[in-house]
Order: structure tokens, then sequence, then C-alpha cells
């Protein structure tokens, strides 16, 4: 039998998912080592490897087949938009993508004028806005704090992951239209799911039959 292996998005969303797999029996003693410089971890019993990688990239190591089965939020999903299989929402991690930025934007996007968006989601903002707005806009792709951009005039509005909104708030900022829901997901590389059919499909039924008795 050969190894099936998890790419999980580094941080709270690995943390969140091994909880989660712990509860249908997939575990990984050697992950819970804090001091551990290894990159990948085994279970020899059941098969498994499991690795963690920077969000971005655990799409295109699903895309690829270095890892047969992902776990990332929806937000880099869409902005990656790599060829994948996204199987089951695991329903935390849950957020919004929202246009924010002064009350005032409220009217520049009503108009469709023309306007700066900053955004560290490029391809997210460009498909709201050109696909479902039909509206031309600038996008700037930043990587740090965003909600700077609109303070500083930069750009009109801002295009990011929201929370609580309490960041915006603080800076004067409010969500002017919301995106998309996003939430932690999973997903399959397409020749994993022909090839180990009968041991993923397990693994999403498991997930879902956990989930349903929630």
């Amino acid at each position: 039998m050969k190894y099936l292996t998890f790419a999980l998005a580094k941080g709270r969303l690995a943390k969140k998912t091994l909880e989660l797999f712990e509860q249908i029996g997939i575990t990984c003693e050697e992950m819970k080592d804090p001091t551990s410089r290894k990159l990948i971890f085994v279970n020899e019993e059941l098969k498994l490897k499991f690795f963690l990688s920077k969000a971005p990239d655990v799409p295109t190591y699903v895309e690829y087949g270095a890892a047969d089965i992902g776990v990332v939020g929806k937000d880099t999903i869409l902005e990656e938009g790599r060829k994948l299989y996204e199987v089951l929402d695991l329903g935390f991690g849950k957020c919004k993508m929202c246009v924010a930025g002064p009350k005032e934007a409220a009217e520049l996007l009503k108009h469709n004028e023309l306007i700066r968006v900053a955004t560290k989601y490029p391809n997210i903002a460009k498909d709201y806005f050109h696909n479902k707005k039909h509206q031309t806009v600038e996008i700037i792709k930043l990587n740090g704090s965003i909600e700077l951009a609109p303070i500083v005039g930069l750009s009109e509005v801002i295009v990011d992951i929201v929370e609580t909104g309490s960041t915006l708030r603080e800076n004067g900022l409010t969500v002017l239209e919301e995106v998309c829901p996003l939430s932690a997901r999973m997903v399959v590389n397409q020749v994993s799911l022909k090839m180990e059919h009968e041991r993923i499909r397990k693994i999403i039924h498991d997930l879902n039959e956990l989930q349903g008795n929630k």
C-alpha cells in the first residue's frame, strides 16, 4: 500500500486540522513534538505522510501530486487557481473576503468609477471587479498591512479577509461589499482521487459524518 500524503497550511489551520483528523482516527504523534526539525512526518501503521507548508504552496503541491490531499483556506484556493478537486468544507477558520474602505468610498463602488484597489489577493479582486461587477479598476498588490492603503491615499478601497472587522473599525474603515465566505477546505489531487478512491472517499465520508454529528 502506498503512502497517502497530506499538505497542511502552517499555523492555526494545521493545528485545527490535526485535531479534527484525530477524531476520525488519523493521527501523527511525530507532529506533536514542538522541538522536531523534521520536514515530513510519517504514520507507518496507517501509511500516511504529513508535511507543513506556507498556505499559498499547498494547492501547488496538490496539483502536481506531491501531496494527495491538502487543507488550506478557500482564499488561497481561489487566489492560486490550481487544478484540483475541492471536496470538503471543514467548517473552521470562517471569515469573509470583503471590499473595505472609508464610508464615502461606497459611492465610487455604486457608480462603477475607475478606482484603485489594494490587496494581497489580486486574482480574487480582479475576478470580483471585472467579472462580477464589470467595473474597471487598477489593482495594486501589497504584502503587508492592507488597511494602510486607503489611509495614506494609495487606494480608494481594499480587498481583504475580514474576521471580526475590529482592525477596520480602529482605522476608520468599514466593510462596503462582501466578495465571498471563506473557511478551511480539503482539496484532492485529481489523479489521486482515481487511484486511491476508496481511502480518500473514506476520509471524506468520516469527516462528513463527524460534522453531521456536531
